[in-house]
């Protein structure tokens, strides 16, 4: 990587922000909408409603980042990308392991209810991931 420091910010900058819209999209469900919320038993309509949205939150955001690291490179190049994508997206994995799964809060899930029945949402995140940087070389 030819800007690792930079590479990072953008990941966690983007990482943090989709976090956040994917928590405000809860609320706005539960709390306007007047889905049901979390339950000992559910993750609850308001959350289950957003899942769809998951990946486009994440290819929209994961791509402006990855353009604007793409961009600050002296020398754009595929090899770039998708080695910037692949980081990215390992990161993502294990971030996601310990802070949805392993380190328990309300919000944490089974590894079966995250990686199981989050099909096929996951799967489709990690992609948008993965797909952000080459879709920001494109953009530049």
């Amino acid at each position: 990587m030819q800007n690792f420091f930079l590479s990072m910010i953008c990941f966690w900058s983007s990482y943090a922000i989709v976090t956040v819209i994917g928590i405000l999209h809860t609320v706005l469900n539960i709390y306007v909408l007047k889905m049901k919320p979390m339950d000992k038993n559910s993750m609850g309509e308001g959350y289950e409603k957003t899942k769809p949205w998951h990946p486009l939150y994440n290819i929209v955001l994961f791509s402006i980042f990855g353009f604007i690291y793409m961009h600050s490179l002296a020398e754009l190049t595929i090899s770039e990308a998708l080695v910037t994508g692949a980081v990215w997206m390992g990161i993502c994995i294990i971030f996601d392991l310990f802070g949805w799964v392993l380190i328990k809060h309300p919000w944490s899930l089974s590894f079966k209810e995250f990686y199981v029945d989050y099909q096929p949402w996951i799967t489709l995140i990690y992609i948008a991931i993965f797909l952000g940087p080459v879709v920001g070389l494109l953009l530049n």
